[in-house]
């Protein structure tokens, strides 16, 4: 922050930074959540009792992300049994899934597992937050700890990092998975990006500059021509998954959405050496209206059929493995295809 602005705030919290609230009443009862302005028109909560991923987004007052109707929900009343994760799928702006399951519920060498795993619904430790000042310019920075570990099972650590610049609308997640384990694990990731009104919204344009469109199975590739149109919302509509694969010469990809109406959208950038896989998931229905734009390190088609298609990624013990996902804000309809 420019040393003159001193001279005009009592707080700094006039501009920018952290607070801290918790939730009363319904589901979400005691819930902690942070919320993060960066002065610059960015605004997001962080559910810190939801592996710390960002319930709520908005930028210059309009809303990002989607949130689904059974809203915030208390990780205590997460239900593991097959598709019940959906009971508190609040969706936000980014729910985690994963660390060893990732999409369909299915069983893998005999083990049940749940539909995109537990890592979403276990809240975290060790969670500080802070605004760094060794640069010229501020930056918000959370940090946090979530454990997905068990007896007799897997003990992964996932230490993770958002930090949000004051001088550009940008938000950089870097998360570092640790096995603390005796032996190898599957490890599978999916960061589930959705977005929702007024920037989803049948004006938006949607742009992913992938090499190749797959659909999910038949009910997908029927409109996979319109793949990138995003429809008014409509009663009964079945969702639809598209896998997109990125250029094999470059480790840099993006995807990007941008609603004229609101002079708004925002662009994800990934590693594809990292996450080498990308799901569009396609929901146009009433109410249950998102789009969602997922890197991840396998496809949403349950533990067992990654590992029938030797696809399926393990983490050894004592092995680190780190993911970067950076999001950005675009104002100018003209660059939102150059993702810049």
């Amino acid at each position: 922050m420019a040393d003159y602005l001193h001279s005009y705030l009592g707080h700094d919290s006039q501009l920018f930074g952290f607070e801290e609230h918790r939730l009363c009443g319904g589901r979400g009862d005691g819930m902690r959540l942070l919320q993060a302005k960066n002065g610059k028109g960015l605004e997001f909560t962080i559910s810190l009792d939801r592996c710390a991923d960002i319930s709520r987004m908005s930028f210059k007052g309009n809303n990002l992300g989607y949130f689904a109707p059974c809203g915030y929900v208390g990780p205590q009343y997460y239900d593991d049994n097959k598709a019940g994760f959906l009971k508190s799928f609040t969706a936000g702006f980014l729910t985690t899934c994963g660390l060893t399951a990732v999409g369909s519920p299915c069983v893998d060498e005999g083990e049940e597992l749940p539909l995109h795993g537990e890592i979403s619904n276990i809240p975290s430790e060790e969670a500080y937050y802070y605004i760094d000042r060794e640069n010229q310019i501020p930056e918000l920075v959370l940090r946090a700890t979530i454990r997905q570990a068990k007896i007799f099972a897997e003990k992964l650590e996932l230490r993770r990092e958002i930090r949000c610049s004051t001088a550009v609308n940008e938000i950089k997640i870097t998360d570092i998975v640790k096995n603390n384990g005796c032996k190898p694990s599957p490890l599978m990731i999916l960061y589930h990006f959705n977005i929702g009104y007024p920037l989803l919204a049948e004006q938006a344009r949607l742009f992913i500059p992938s090499d190749s469109v797959l659909p999910r199975n038949e009910h997908a590739e029927k409109d996979i021509a319109i793949w990138n149109q995003v429809l008014p919302p409509q009663a009964d509509f079945e969702e639809q998954c598209y896998y997109h694969s990125f250029a094999k010469n470059s480790n840099k990809a993006f995807a990007a959405i941008y609603n004229p109406n609101i002079k708004a959208g925002l662009a994800i950038d990934f590693d594809t050496q990292e996450l080498d896989c990308f799901t569009q998931w396609k929901m146009m229905g009433i109410r249950d209206y998102v789009m969602g734009l997922e890197p991840g390190n396998c496809l949403p088609d349950g533990r067992d059929v990654m590992r029938k298609k030797g696809q399926l990624k393990f983490i050894r013990p004592g092995e680190e493995v780190t993911y970067h996902v950076n999001l950005r804000i675009i104002e100018n309809e003209y660059k939102y295809k150059g993702g810049k």
